[in-house]
């Protein structure tokens, strides 16, 4: 059974419906594709339940009334004056990073480019955006309980997390007279006004009924379990470990009156070779950035077929290849589970079954409508050797790849192939440069036996048939007429055509520079 599948199982045995999952995040800056572990574990699961017949939805949670934290590095120092104030409170940095007062929320600017980029996806969740609810009085029952139980709430976090609290902590932190949270000491609660004094020695009050304040991270974040009867919310192992927010959410949430969500903890996604991204470290790859890249059921797949206590090493070099053929081929060819399978092959088959379903942009799509027929591989060296869409249409008709016009899903891997060999990710030993003359550094790596099987090459190609199979014989029966290793022949092949020890597959590459060009360059040597 596939995790999600299990999820879905398990959540509907231990509570009744509705269901609802949920996800969230701060926009604070430039989003990563790591967050979208947690947003497709969450949708994933939803759909998992929908499938199973249960009364699901999945909610998005902006956090728009997080504070601005610190003048990051894409901001001017004009932003210093707003440090300690929510997010969705701050005007939108303009093209300078200086505040733009014109421009729109700080939040909304960071926020929507990115829930464009979950529409490519599949995700469309309902979007909640938190100030709104501090505005609409929303958390107001779960502020006023939290007040009132201050003293329990202290030592939850205190015994489970090991963090001491200031003699003066209060679980709300009111606005200032500058709007910002920072340096606000309360000094009196009155329902349903708390009052405070700040760093400029003024004085107010702040209604809790209100978007005058917010409660601090932990109590926020089990008060909206409470509010909008999260029963799933997967989080990243730093909340989820032991002492982290998750553990002291569980006991909080039900002081303010809510049994919580299960406990539920997912891996990080790397970048391979560079850790974990962070927005902080600058490891990161956006979700606009990998989508320009990888078609979205290929992300879907990364994460749908780990599970989510195994980390994923996102990889837009070389294992690109490896990931997007195996989706390809699990397509083409999905696993059927039989009675002589054993119990592991049988679990092996169904995970992939369920990757493949909640793989699928939309819900219940066909996936033989998201492959395009092509390797990546084969599509990459096309994407390089052919300039013109078209031309690389006619060679995949010439080849057997392709049968009348090309399926949407191959124009928008194409189109998507380009970007990738035109960024700094595209693996530099996937590289293509056909060459134009032979250089002294090609004749030194090339023997004359190779030379002598390179003519012999030259003369069988002009005379056979444009084929890739016919090509594959060629080079075979030539190396054999000259007595080299076949190695050596794909060696000196790739020296006359790409300047190197290593390419594509040497009958494709033959195919695709063309008779008249593969003799030439022979000629050259």
């Amino acid at each position: 059974m596939h995790w999600a599948d299990f999820t879905a199982q398990k959540l509907s045995e231990i509570r009744e419906g509705p269901y609802v999952s949920c996800s969230g995040i701060t926009p604070s800056g430039e989003f990563h594709i790591g967050h979208l572990r947690e947003i497709l574990s969450a949708e994933m699961i939803h759909r998992a339940c929908l499938d199973a017949g249960l009364n699901s939805k999945y909610i998005f949670i902006v956090d728009s009334m997080d504070p601005l934290r610190r003048v990051y590095s894409f901001l001017s120092d004009d932003y210093e004056k707003y440090i300690g104030c929510p997010l969705a409170f701050i005007p939108a940095p303009d093209v300078n990073g200086k505040p733009d007062l014109e421009g729109g929320s700080y939040a909304d600017y960071f926020l929507n480019p990115f829930l464009d980029s979950l529409k490519k996806i599949g995700v469309e969740p309902e979007i909640i955006m938190n100030h709104e609810i501090y505005g609409n009085g929303g958390f107001s029952e779960k502020i006023h309980i939290a007040i009132e139980k201050r003293d329990q709430i202290r030592e939850i976090i205190h015994s489970i997390s090991g963090r001491e609290l200031a003699e003066e902590w209060f679980p709300y932190n009111p606005l200032g007279s500058d709007g910002s949270m920072d340096g606000v000491t309360v000094t009196k609660y009155e329902y349903p006004l708390v009052h405070w004094t700040d760093r400029h020695g003024k004085s107010g009050f702040a209604d809790i009924r209100k978007a005058e304040g917010k409660l601090p991270w932990r109590i926020d974040w089990a008060a909206r379990w409470g509010i909008h009867g999260v029963t799933c919310e997967p989080a990243g192992k730093d909340h989820g470990a032991a002492g982290g927010s998750y553990d002291t959410g569980i006991p909080i949430c039900r002081i303010l009156g809510f049994e919580p969500p299960e406990k539920m903890v997912y891996e990080w996604i790397q970048v391979k070779g560079a850790g974990p991204m962070s927005s902080s470290s600058g490891n990161t790859i956006g979700p606009v950035e990998a989508l320009n890249i990888v078609p979205p059921e290929i992300i879907r797949y990364l994460i749908a077929g780990t599970k989510m206590n195994k980390h994923i090493d996102f990889n837009t070099g070389s294992a690109l290849f490896e990931i997007a053929d195996e989706y390809e081929r699990l397509v083409r060819s999905p696993p059927k589970e039989n009675e002589e399978m054993s119990k592991r092959q049988k679990v092996a088959a169904a995970t992939n079954i369920g990757a493949l379903r909640l793989s699928q942009i939309k819900q219940g799509d066909d996936p033989s409508n998201s492959i395009a027929g092509v390797s990546f591989r084969h599509l990459s060296m096309l994407a390089q050797i052919k300039s013109e869409d078209t031309q690389v249409w006619q060679s995949l008709v010439k080849s057997g790849h392709l049968k009348g016009e090309p399926n949407d899903a191959l124009r928008t891997r194409l189109a998507r192939m380009r970007d990738w060999t035109g960024s700094a990710h595209f693996p530099e030993d996937a590289r293509i440069n056909i060459q134009k003359a032979i250089t002294n550094e090609m004749k030194g790596n090339i023997s004359e036996d190779q030379i002598k099987f390179l003519k012999i090459l030259s003369n069988s190609l002009s005379e056979v048939e444009w084929d890739n199979e016919l090509i594959t014989e060629s080079i075979q029966e030539c190396a054999n007429l000259s007595e080299i290793k076949r190695r050596d022949a794909f060696l000196a092949i790739y020296w006359i055509t790409l300047g190197k020890s290593f390419g594509p597959k040497a009958s494709s590459l033959i195919f695709e520079i063309g008779k008249d060009e593969i003799t030439k360059l022979i000629a050259l040597i």
